[in-house]
């Protein structure tokens, strides 16, 4: 629909970076160190060889940073090929947005893990044992080529390993609480078709160009037209497909998932009832309600309720503690850390080593 076609053009990058980090737990709380960020960023000069960046009392490593920015940059050519990286928008690269992305997540992960010391979350040793069988299983399947381009020890796996197990275990002890219990009216899922009339164009160079009164007012008058015919009884679909400006007819979706116009309208029409002409800031709609309750899109929804909740409550809690925190980065050094292109290096499987261990735990 049009509303959500200007959102989707928004998020092109994250959706790609999705193909990597979907599998982290902790999506959706990012802490980037960087200027701008509201935290406190130092730059500074005293640190280590390798020495990338430093949060509170821990600090991470260039090739700390080089097992995860191989890892996601493999796990995007398998997907996409190696042409991949050509892509850039408004004069950001795929490659910068990855890079950035990889410095805010580990510094996420060690703000977790000094969080879970904060908190005395702390592994069993049948934790920590599953820790360095896993470290030990993925160093072993690095080539010696790749453990030298890398600049990889075990002990470094193996800190990785640790620090983002305790990262998941404390986030699930600080949403322990959180009640999973959500009512079927909270969680409605409604399935709607439309037919939408756009009140805007797009210049050469996409930038969108909002009508006149006067276009406007056509616009509105031929919605008007078409809802009529759809009153009369022409099937709403041939309707669709002869003049709607969205490419997809029929959508579910739950509270707060539309434009407020749109929503509102929707969920209060009846099965088979058709709207009247509904304004939002894309254009003009008209809807027709396919379904006023959808058992298995509000089953999804109730579980996706129960993981904002707990995103929420979580991130209360990290903002929190994170914002004491004082952040160094070497801004030399990380500037100088860029993708490596060498046919030696096809390691792509760090998460999926830790998740075989750590699975259901």
């Amino acid at each position: 629909m049009g509303m959500k076609m200007e959102i989707e053009k928004k998020k092109w990058l994250k959706l790609l970076l999705a193909v990597f980090f979907g599998i982290l737990l902790l999506v959706g709380i990012v802490l980037a160190v960087s200027v701008g960020s509201g935290k406190k960023v130092v730059f500074t000069t005293g640190f280590g060889q390798d020495e990338v960046f430093r949060i509170g009392s821990v600090s991470c490593t260039k090739p700390e940073v080089m097992v995860y920015l191989t890892n996601v940059q493999n796990r995007y050519e398998e997907v996409y090929g190696k042409e991949v990286w050509t892509i850039s928008k408004d004069g950001v690269t795929l490659e910068d947005n990855v890079r950035e992305t990889v410095l805010a997540r580990l510094a996420q992960v060690k703000t977790m893990y000094l969080l879970a010391l904060e908190k005395e979350v702390s592994l069993e040793e049948s934790e920590q044992a599953l820790v360095r069988r896993a470290a030990e299983e993925y160093y072993q399947s690095l080539s010696e080529r790749e453990t030298e381009l890398l600049g990889v020890k075990q002990d470094t796996i193996q800190t990785l390993y640790e620090e983002y197990a305790l990262a998941n275990k404390v986030y699930e002890y600080i949403i322990r609480d959180v009640n999973p219990e959500i009512s079927d009216d909270e969680a409605r899922t409604i399935t709607v078709q439309h037919i939408f009339l756009k009140t805007y164009s797009t210049d050469t160079e996409g930038k969108r160009q909002e009508f006149d009164a006067s276009k406007k007012e056509e616009v509105y008058k031929k919605a008007c037209e078409i809802r009529e015919e759809a009153a009369a009884g022409t099937d709403f679909a041939e309707l669709a497909a002869r003049y709607s400006e969205d490419s997809t007819v029929t959508y579910s979706f739950g509270k707060g998932e539309m434009e407020k116009n749109f929503e509102e309208a929707a969920f209060n029409l009846e099965t088979g009832e058709i709207s009247q002409v509904v304004e939002t800031e894309a254009g003009y709609h008209i809807i027709r309600c396919v379904n006023t309750f959808d058992r298995e899109q509000t089953d999804l929804n109730k579980q996706t309720i129960v993981e904002q909740r707990r995103k929420e409550v979580f991130g209360q809690e990290y903002d929190a503690f994170a914002e004491g925190l004082v952040r160094q980065l070497n801004t030399k050094l990380w500037e100088e850390i860029h993708l490596l292109h060498d046919e030696a290096l096809t390691t792509s499987d760090f998460f999926e080593v830790y998740h075989s261990y750590f699975q259901g735990l």
